[in-house]
């Protein structure tokens, strides 16, 4: 016999989640939540998962909504509990991931009054947040028709901005009075709000009027629709299109590799290849050098089009276009004329000159991060889902082709805490594999991203371990400091082959280029558990390896 719990506000909760379709819950083990745990694992149509750590579940459950690209549930009890979803919930703002947040809480009376795990819960992530509402406790007047208005518009908003809304629940004891018969509630009248989209036709007669467009395309998903409509636009070399790993698009005729065609870019060059129309499309842009030229160059117009965020990252914005770049450029195609640029052939000849010299380079390295990426690039299998952490990880990664994959990675807030929780999330609700390469102090940092029964058996992940923060050697400055080894760049001595048999991995060790691209060979085979490769350059100078590089570049 199935057994509920008897809070009115929690079945209602239950009901709308189905009513909503949003089926997956991430649930962390505590008592004040225990009557969401209690109910909606017994409710059929809900899927729960536990997962121990808050800070790593709130991640899992961001790669869940990921991967499924609808609200995921995530649940804790009262306390620090809730502190800990804290950068996931930042980084789920600043992607536009959607998390429903359910945090469980002592009456409010309680709060304030040094009773055992009692915060100020109330509003608790309001500057990262979408919606911030707090339930009444059952006994209170009207509760149960108050309450079914609150979660219905959280769950609406939560669908509306794509993001993370956070639901407090203040829960009076007893806690674990159970029922085996629940009311039926009334239907749902759904009200979500859509998007009003309007096209300006003057944006087409700027376009047909400037000489030097410029479409920069920052992290988003693969979208097949954008693509055949940058594609339409590079055809006749219109226009020049500016992609990154994870812009997640592929053509011969877009610029994939930014920085190692701008890496050396001096004054004189910013007005040379400056566009007086900058179109950018995305979020957050990984490399550097890019903002740097733009802000420099000083575009004349700058559009910008998104759904949610119009940022002038560039201090140049003139167009804040609300509406998705598909919609956009879908009707921007029926106004423009498409003449060919002799801007497109200046940065094709920049790039020429460029990709000979990557190429010559390459062939003359030896094992190190670089040569890593370079192997990988060719090894990896087509059509996974590929995970790149934060640091010098996703750096390494522009430099080369990884256009036969899908890829990811947490540039909401560009840290390395939660980039193994947020991949293994993805591949608990993909049926494509899904390959994390992280960074060792990323690897090391989230270690309780493994502490997870729900691993796919075909889940990789690859660990190049140099020893530290190998990115701080890299950038300018740190290295100027008598700080560097033990408080910056972290170094260290640790291996992932105890961490990986502690949580059941398989697990194998490289240490050479043959052995690597040997291994490799063979890693992405099935298996009848996921696999850890750890690639160690420990011993290895990578960041005069990569500094060789630019260089190298410059000649």
């Amino acid at each position: 016999m199935k057994q509920y719990s008897s809070k009115r506000s929690i079945q209602i909760l239950a009901h709308l989640l189905k009513e909503y379709e949003i089926f997956d819950v991430v649930i962390s083990p505590g008592s004040r939540n225990a009557p969401l745990a209690v109910h909606f694992s017994e409710t059929d149509e809900l899927n729960c998962y536990s997962i121990v750590d808050e800070r790593s579940a709130a991640f899992v459950g961001m790669g869940m909504a990921k991967s499924l690209k609808k609200p995921v549930v995530i649940t804790c009890t009262s306390g620090s509990a809730s502190a800990n979803y804290y950068p996931a919930i930042t980084e789920a703002f600043y992607q536009n991931t959607p998390l429903l947040i359910l945090t469980a809480d002592r009456p409010v009376d309680f709060v304030d009054i040094f009773d055992g795990q009692t915060i100020r819960q109330k509003d608790l992530y309001q500057q990262h947040s979408y919606g911030d509402f707090q339930l009444l406790e059952d006994s209170e007047e009207n509760a149960e028709d108050e309450n079914f208005s609150l979660i219905k518009k959280a769950i609406e908003l939560c669908f509306e901005k794509q993001g993370p809304v956070h639901i407090n629940i203040p829960l009076e004891e007893p806690l674990y009075k159970l029922v085996s018969e629940i009311p039926n509630f009334p239907p749902v009248e759904k009200t979500i709000q859509k998007k009003s989209e309007e096209f300006s036709p003057n944006l087409a007669a700027e376009w047909n009027t400037s000489k030097r467009i410029m479409i920069l395309v920052g992290t988003r998903d693969y979208s097949d629709e954008l693509e055949m409509q940058l594609s339409q636009l590079v055809k006749n070399h219109s226009v020049v299109v500016l992609k990154e790993v994870n812009s997640n698009l592929k053509h011969d005729k877009f610029f994939a590799h930014i920085d190692r065609y701008i890496f050396n870019f001096e004054e004189k060059d910013f007005k040379t290849y400056a566009p007086d129309l900058l179109i950018t499309i995305g979020q957050n842009v990984v490399s550097k050098k890019i903002k740097q030229f733009l802000r420099k160059a000083k575009p004349k117009n700058h559009w910008h089009v998104d759904q949610f965020w119009h940022p002038d990252t560039f201090f140049s914005l003139t167009e804040k276009i609300k509406m998705a770049p598909e919609k956009f450029f879908a009707k921007l195609l029926k106004f423009i004329t498409l003449e060919p640029s002799s801007y497109y052939n200046l940065w094709d000849v920049l790039r020429d000159k460029k990709d000979l010299k990557h190429t010559e380079y390459c062939a003359g390295t030896s094992y190190s991060d670089f040569k890593f990426f370079e192997i990988l690039a060719d090894k990896l299998p087509q059509n996974i889902n590929l995970h790149i952490s934060n640091s010098s990880a996703i750096r390494y990664a522009q430099l080369f082709d990884f256009q036969r994959n899908k890829v990811y990675c947490n540039r909401g807030t560009s840290g390395i805490d939660g980039s193994t929780s947020t991949a293994m999330g993805f591949a608990m609700k993909s049926a494509t594999p899904t390959v994390l390469v992280t960074g060792d102090l990323s690897f090391f940092y989230d270690i309780n991203g493994l502490w997870n029964n729900y691993i796919p058996p075909y889940t990789r992940i690859i660990v190049f371990n140099n020893g530290g923060g190998d990115i701080f050697k890299i950038i300018p400055g740190p290295d100027s400091t008598n700080a560097l080894d033990e408080f910056i760049l972290t170094k260290h001595h640790k291996t992932a082959e105890l961490l990986a048999k502690h949580f059941g991995f398989g697990y194998s060790k490289v240490e050479d280029e043959d052995t690597l691209s040997r291994v490799l060979d063979n890693f992405f085979k099935p298996d009848a558990k996921a696999k850890i490769l750890e690639v160690d350059t420990s011993m290895i100078e990578n960041a005069a390896v990569l500094k060789g590089y630019f260089e190298f570049l410059k000649t």
